[in-house]
């Protein structure tokens, strides 16, 4: 129970989520598989969370109603899913901030639903590390009037490095999956 800090924490995390997703939308399918690969993993959270059995199992609070999450996030992957079908490269449709900020927030407003925001770190860790280039980068030139990187966000380090867009974008995908996974069994690490 955080009482009234849970108000800013809240905004916190939705905007901060909401920010993160749009800095990663910057390559073709970039940013859609990570939040279906989140979204996939936050549906079984909230299952988890929402039901009795499985949460005093796992000894994880229980959330009553949290299971309903469960069919919002399906919902997230399926329109990721139809998203992806004209984002897949060469992209005919594109995200935009309206996606990208919204597929964020919604994912931070999952997250704070089910209490699980620091599992957002975790699985969503890709779009951290995203936000962390941009932050480092902007300190660093503030500071000292050099790059760190190249350019940022990281994807475009990679890019302006001269690795094609397909390599960056997969392996950013096997990275999200592999955080999704951790974040996913610090759930019985408890």
């Amino acid at each position: 129970n955080l009482g009234w800090f849970f108000i800013p924490m809240a905004v916190v995390v939705i905007v901060g989520s909401s920010n993160a997703v749009n800095l990663t939308d910057g390559l073709d399918g970039l940013a859609i598989v990570p939040v279906i690969i989140a979204a996939s993993s936050y549906a079984l959270i909230a299952y988890l969370v929402g039901n009795v059995v499985f949460s005093s199992y796992l000894q994880i609070h229980g959330v009553p109603g949290a299971g309903e999450l469960a069919v919002f996030c399906g919902a997230l992957v399926g329109a990721g899913l139809g998203f992806l079908w004209f984002n897949a490269p060469p992209a005919s449709v594109f995200m935009g901030d309206t996606g990208s900020l919204s597929m964020g927030s919604a994912l931070g407003i999952v997250s704070v639903v089910t209490k699980h925001e620091i599992v957002l770190l975790i699985i969503g860790g890709l779009f951290v590390l995203e936000t962390v280039s941009v932050v480092v980068q902007v300190t660093s030139y503030k500071l000292t009037g050099k790059r760190v990187f190249r350019m940022a966000p990281l994807h475009h380090h990679y890019e302006q490095k001269g690795w094609p867009e397909a390599t960056i974008v997969i392996r950013f995908w096997i990275i999200a999956v592999i955080l999704a996974l951790i974040g996913l069994a610090t759930l019985k690490l408890r």
